[in-house]
């Protein structure tokens, strides 16, 4: 399968194509690269944010699934006429598109370059902790339970058929400029990774943090309707104004549902490697 991308502020962000869900990262990056962003801690900055990723979510629901099925590409979904138009829905007061309740997952991802330029972005996930509750006789060896993710309603584009790929939610990232390699990233996470993406990559490229400021500042997580959760380091103040635009905030004691990533990116000019890795989790940087 051919990637997918969309140029965010001369970088070009790369996802893997339906039936990843990494259609809804670039739809909400596409959205937003339409606003200018001078302040990462300021309240408008977090919620064009979280009305993006709400927009993505709802398109991305309804006709993200096996590319050789849905009845709109993601070149349509991705074009700018169509991001123009969503943007447009973005105003000073939280809204409420109908994107249903994103479900929750289990995943591993890993990031490796070398000295020659070679770079991997790599993700596995059985789903659900364990997957499928299944396990192969003598092997231990757990079956994933991916299907879980398919309709049976026999209206909608990401229902059950025979060979047909259910919506996927895991997406390991890429990120080139110029047609030059800057470096792969990813958040584990079920229906947080297109979340976390988009906080990672605005991170690095509108905000200028390195990989591990990247990975360790602050997160929003939106739930459903008007919800958003909030970590528990998440700046109050801010907090407060985003619910006096309409979200209903909440705050997280745990970080265990905001993502895990990793991200190895590569400065243009000297082609040192920077690596960041998830300080939510038990991940960790290996030079050899």
């Amino acid at each position: 399968m051919d990637p997918i991308s969309v140029n965010y502020r001369g970088y070009d962000v790369w996802e893997i194509p339906p039936n990843g869900q990494g259609l809804v990262a670039l739809m909400a990056l596409n959205i937003l690269r339409g606003f200018t962003f001078s302040c990462r801690e300021d309240e408008l900055t977090f919620h064009r944010q979280i009305e993006a990723i709400k927009l993505a979510f709802a398109y991305g629901k309804k006709f993200n699934t096996d590319s050789r099925s849905m009845s709109v590409s993601p070149s349509q979904l991705l074009s700018e006429q169509y991001a123009a138009q969503r943007r447009q829905l973005i105003g000073s007061e939280a809204a409420l598109p109908q994107a249903g309740t994103p479900p929750q997952g289990g995943t591993v991802y890993l990031a490796a370059a070398d000295g020659e330029g070679n770079m991997v972005s790599y993700i596995q996930s059985n789903y659900m902790g364990f997957g499928s509750g299944l396990v192969v006789p003598g092997t231990g060896i757990a079956l994933q339970n991916r299907g879980h993710n398919f309709s049976l309603d026999p209206g909608h584009e990401n229902v059950l058929a025979p060979g047909k790929r259910t919506y996927h939610t895991i997406i390991p990232g890429f990120i080139t400029r110029e047609s030059q390699p800057i470096g792969p990233f990813g958040v584990m996470g079920g229906f947080m990774q297109p979340q976390g993406h988009l906080q990672v990559v605005m991170n690095a490229i509108d905000f200028g943090l390195n990989p591990q400021a990247a990975l360790d500042a602050p997160r929003w997580q939106w739930l459903r309707d008007k919800t958003v959760l909030v970590e528990h380091n998440f700046p109050q103040a801010i907090a407060a104004q985003l619910s006096r635009r309409g979200h209903d905030i909440k705050v997280a004691l745990d970080s265990g549902s905001f993502g895990r990533g990793q991200i190895i990116w590569r400065d243009q000019v000297t082609g040192v490697l920077a690596g960041g890795t998830e300080g939510r989790a038990d991940g960790h940087i290996a030079c050899w």
